[in-house]
């Protein structure tokens, strides 16, 4: 979607001069939340990157993890065709929901194979997100974080040494075999990603040029 100039009084608000927003995962698309902003929050959300909602029931601005350190990074912010609700792309830190649920969205009351069979499909997007959160938000124990710390030397072994796994899982025509040692690969090729700065979009894009 390309950039548009933009003006806030295009924006239609209710008679509390509030507008809903729905807040989705940058990485895995995922829908977090629904808030509501007003023109400040609004402004604010757009100087600094970070997310700033209009609370109804404390009648304030609060800046999305204030309090508890789940900030959301901005990323995308788009409205729909009507000027009348938000879209929001974040990189979330930690968890969005107040009930330490990543998504507030959890309570399921229906849901169609083919949607579950489509959330498959972003599991690798949502094992990015977790380590890059664990990257930034270290924790004790973590076999991720031993990595990070550990450094690029660490990464690389590893890296290598489940991509020999893969090689034998395959010589072996082990097919459960191969299945576990490609997940270990895969997963070690994401940190590595990660501790070189690079994204999933980064590889996608590379691999777009491959279809022209």
């Amino acid at each position: 979607m390309n950039n548009i100039e933009f003006n806030i009084d295009d924006l239609k608000f209710n008679e509390n001069g509030l507008i809903p927003c729905i807040c989705q995962d940058y990485f895995t698309n995922e829908v977090l939340m629904l808030a509501y902003m007003n023109k400040e929050s609004i402004e604010l959300t757009l100087k600094t990157k970070h997310v700033h909602y209009f609370s109804r029931s404390r009648q304030k601005l609060w800046k999305k993890g204030e309090t508890s350190g789940n900030i959301q990074e901005l990323k995308g912010f788009y409205f729909d065709c009507d000027n009348d609700t938000i879209l929001i792309k974040v990189k979330q830190t930690g968890v969005a929901c107040h009930t330490e649920s990543f998504s507030c969205f959890f309570n399921t009351i229906f849901e169609d194979f083919k949607a579950s069979e489509a959330d498959k499909d972003s599991i690798i997007e949502k094992l990015y997100a977790k380590i890059v959160d664990r990257k930034e938000n270290p924790k004790e124990d973590s076999y991720t974080n031993y990595l990070f710390n550990k450094g690029i030397d660490k990464i690389l072994k590893k890296v290598g040494e489940e991509s020999a796994e893969v090689i034998i899982a395959s010589k072996n025509n082990s097919k459960d075999e191969l299945i576990y040692e490609s997940s270990d690969l895969v997963y070690h090729m994401l940190v590595l990603l990660i501790n070189q700065g690079l994204s999933l979009d980064d590889i996608k894009k590379e691999l777009e040029k491959r279809f022209k």
